[in-house]
């Protein structure tokens, strides 16, 4: 999943990771408790793991990139169990975690189908009643600039409970805020 220069300079820069402290997850994780054990798909360089930690007792992170996983072990140590793998086909167990995440990275992923074998993903590893959270950025011109030679494939918001729900999750919420959307639902109990 390529990203062109500007967007990695800026997505390893300090002003973006002092606003996804600042700004981007406390808007996102408002109200939000994740449980002992989370899951994050797609960390990248690390800004949001770094916030997790506190929000958490056992972080596993999900990264598709191999040196963007190799960095992470080595920013994070044994603090975080960082799994180099493909979001849309987890290498973990079922039913495990209490919560899962994903922020500003579902255009990434590079179709609308494989965006969906995520979301069944996520859901699969969840317990029943756990939590899929995160967020991500409105299709805009400005954004579409910023993603030029990039995979970039935008989740439209409006089409996301009905997707969620088909991955076999419950109760959907989708916010739209300034730019970005920021999206819950819970996996089904058991029956």
């Amino acid at each position: 999943m390529p990203m062109n220069l500007i967007h990695r300079r800026l997505c390893a820069s300090e002003k973006w990771a002092r606003g996804v402290e600042n700004d981007l997850l406390p808007w996102a994780l408002d109200g939000v408790r994740l449980g002992p054990r989370t899951l994050e798909i797609g960390p990248g360089y690390g800004a949001t793991t770094r916030v997790l930690l506190h929000r958490t007792d056992e972080l596993t992170a999900v990264e598709a990139d191999a040196t963007y996983a190799a960095r992470l072990r080595h920013v994070f140590g044994d603090r975080v169990t960082v799994v180099h793998a493909d979001g849309a086909a987890l290498p973990l167990p079922d039913g495990y975690f209490d919560s899962v995440v994903c922020f500003t990275m579902l255009h990434h992923v590079p179709s609308p189908g494989a965006q969906d074998r995520l979301f069944a993903e996520a859901c699969r590893v969840l317990r029943p009643g756990g939590l899929f959270t995160g967020c991500d950025a409105l299709n805009s011109w400005g954004f579409r600039l910023i993603h030029l030679g990039d995979t970039c494939v935008p989740v439209p918001p409006q089409t996301l409970p009905g997707r969620l729900r088909g991955a076999g999750f419950g109760e959907c919420d989708v916010t739209t805020g300034k730019g970005s959307f920021r999206f819950l639902a819970y996996r089904k109990e058991a029956a």
